[in-house]
């Protein structure tokens, strides 16, 4: 494992971070990559742990792609904005105008806006109000048919409003499927085409992609669901064959931070624009808030970290980034729990030691 520090100050703090971290993947039996960069882009974490193939016993490495789930919901949201960019749409379009589909119980006041936000009021294929059980969808909808984003709108087209627009917060899956599809139209391209040539490739994110379940590329960490009895199984029947707009994208650690770094360069997005994006637009609770397809908590009035997350069967993922010390975290898990305990051992870790 590679190691650049500048002092000591960052040594000390690169081997707590792995001292945390190794503690707790023992008593959590994690599976998957950490990386930790602070000031200047010294690395201050970089590990892998557990088996990306277990029949085979191929390991996990920081090249390993994983997959995110929700995580890629920042994806669709700079594709949007790019768009907004352009003058091809505004963040007040109206849904109705953007999509060449009648959704007849869906209120017309519905904007880009409020699919970003989370406040279109309309139905989720997934509600985590009403459901906890993602495969619970595949019983009547077989998974390996979900390969493009209008395959999911049989699931939610035809179902009412879930509340008034602009009424409040609501996770919604469908909104950013909606808004995946608002991509494709305003460019008539795929939507993981259109990801891949402005996002990625621009980021330089040379190993991330939509990639089919059934047809995984080298390197890439199959999804574990263990069972209390010990046995386990591989997500492929529990997810929808190829992620879209709203989850399913593999990345490595490394395609993370450099999009954190091409993001907040205004590579991707003018300065105008990508604050814009970072603006807190709604709030979930007292210090939890959401931008354009990312999570902001704030500590006292200001801005503790931009982050993102994603839990699917077989997947977990965090991902965030603290602007006042310039600290990027990665944490990536091919199991369906994990990468929340290791960020916040990880920020717990930087709190006591006084850094954030």
């Amino acid at each position: 494992m590679a190691m650049i520090i500048c002092d000591q100050g960052e040594l000390a703090m690169s081997v707590n971070l792995q001292e945390i971290v190794k503690d707790m993947k023992d008593r959590i039996d994690f599976s998957g990559a950490v990386f930790v960069k602070g000031k200047d882009k010294e690395l201050l974490l970089n590990q892998n742990f557990g088996y990306a193939n277990r029949s085979e016993q191929i390991e996990n490495n920081s090249s390993t792609r994983f997959g995110i789930a929700s995580g890629c919901k920042l994806f669709t949201a700079i594709a949007i904005c790019q768009l907004v960019e352009k003058g091809e749409i505004s963040f007040d379009s109206k849904l109705s105008a953007c999509i060449n589909h009648n959704f007849k119980h869906f209120d017309d006041e519905v904007t880009i806006h409020h699919l970003l936000t989370h406040t279109s009021g309309i139905p989720d294929y997934f509600d985590e109000e009403l459901m906890d059980d993602f495969e619970e969808l595949w019983i009547q909808t077989p998974m390996y048919r979900m390969r493009t984003l209008k395959d999911f709108l049989p699931l939610f087209q035809d179902l009412p409003m879930k509340s008034k627009v602009g009424e409040r917060f609501h996770y919604n899956n469908a909104g950013y499927i909606l808004l995946g599809l608002v991509v494709e139209q305003a460019t008539q391209s795929n939507f993981d085409d259109y990801i891949q040539k402005n996002i990625f490739q621009q980021a330089a994110m040379t190993h991330a992609g939509f990639f089919e379940l059934d047809a995984l590329p080298a390197n890439t960490a199959q999804g574990y669901i263990d069972f209390d009895d010990g046995t386990w199984k591989t997500n492929i029947y529990s997810l929808p064959a190829k992620g879209g707009s709203d989850g399913g994208a593999f990345v490595t650690v490394h395609d993370m931070e450099r999009l954190w770094d091409a993001l907040l360069s205004y590579s991707l997005l003018n300065e105008k624009v990508t604050k814009l994006l970072l603006t807190p637009h709604v709030q979930e609770n007292q210090e939890d808030y959401y931008g354009y397809g990312l999570w902001i908590k704030k500590r006292n009035d200001a801005v503790l970290k931009y982050h993102i997350m994603g839990y699917d069967p077989g997947v977990s993922f965090h991902s965030a980034y603290y602007p006042d010390v310039f600290i990027n975290v990665v944490v990536c898990s091919n199991k369906s729990k994990g990468a929340f305990a290791i960020m916040s051992g990880i920020e717990e870790q930087l709190i006591k030691t006084k850094t954030l």
